[in-house]
This record gives C-alpha cells, sequence and structure tokens, in this order.
C-alpha cells in the first residue's frame, strides 16, 4: 500500500507543497540570518551584564540620569552616569544632547559597551513631555517598584470600598 494518495490532482498538489516548504524555508531562515545583525536589544544598567551585552556589540541602555553626574567637556563631550536604582553606568556622548535631556530624567542611549564596561553612546534619546519614559524603562522600574510617575492612581488597596463614605 503506497502512503501517496491515489487521484493524480491530490499527488500533484503534494508535490507542490513538497516543492514550495523547503524553499519557503530557506528564504525565511536567510532573512532572519541577514536581520540579525539590524537587532538592537535593549538593556537597563543592571542587566548589562559582560555575558548579555559584551564589549563592542550595539545595543540600548534606558535608565535615569544620576542627579550631579553629568559633565560637559569642552569638546562637546558630555559624560554622565544612567541607574535604574540597582545598578549604574557611565555613559559618554559626544555630541548635542536633546533639550528635554535633564538629571533625573529617563533616557534610552544606544551605543555599545567598551571593554571597562562604560557605555559609548551614539544616540541619546530623551522624554518628549512632562510625563513620558520609555515604555521599556518603565516596566522595568516599576517591576522594581522604584517608579511611579506622578499621575498614577494609588494601587487598589488603598482605593475606599463601595460602601465607605469619602470624605
Amino acid at each position: 500500500m503506497s502512503w501517496l494518495p491515489k487521484s493524480p490532482k491530490a499527488r500533484r498538489r503534494l508535490w507542490v507543497v513538497a516543492v514550495v516548504a523547503p524553499v519557503l524555508a530557506v528564504a525565511v531562515g536567510l532573512s532572519l540570518y541577514a536581520m540579525r545583525d539590524n537587532v538592537t536589544f535593549f538593556y537597563s544598567p543592571s542587566e548589562a551584564t559582560p555575558d548579555k551585552a559584551p564589549a563592542g556589540r550595539v545595543v540600548r541602555l534606558g535608565g535615569l540620569v544620576e542627579t550631579g553626574s553629568v559633565a560637559r567637556g569642552g569638546d562637546g563631550e558630555v559624560v554622565f552616569v544612567v541607574t535604574d536604582n540597582a545598578a549604574a553606568t557611565r555613559v559618554v556622548y559626544q555630541g548635542d544632547l536633546p533639550d528635554l535631556f535633564r538629571e533625573g530624567q529617563g533616557i534610552v542611549a544606544q551605543g555599545a559597551f567598551l571593554p571597562d564596561r562604560s557605555f559609548r553612546a551614539t544616540q541619546v534619546l530623551a522624554k518628549h513631555d512632562e510625563t513620558y519614559m520609555p515604555r521599556e524603562v518603565a516596566d522595568r522600574l516599576k517591576a522594581k517598584g522604584e517608579w511611579r510617575p506622578e499621575g498614577e492612581p494609588a494601587p487598589a488597596s488603598a482605593a475606599p470600598s463601595a460602601g465607605a463614605p469619602v470624605t
């Protein structure tokens, strides 16, 4: 008993699928292989270990600019520290910073770690209004219980119950 269908039409369909499936799999595999260098991973300072973010690999580093850490050089170089309140990373950036860049605010810097584990940024992105923080940074800070925006409501346990009078 043969595993091929008896109908000539069904056999033709099976051969078409048998030829197209590997070709499609190879095309997807080659596309993913070609894009691997264009993927930029995001890390907070406490997650940016030498294993996850090796020196020389382009990554994004996000967190809060530590108060009192910004130092500007005469040649346009800016050095500051990015923290997630668990770890801190020294960032070196050559160029003009965004207008909204300031201490205590959330930023995302794209660049690469140097062998000494300082971060050489090629691009710095700052928040665009008073309530914005990059989603990845906010999620990680919230997960650690370190960040809560001013407009965020109190936890449900602190809200009055339905029968309780509101004063």
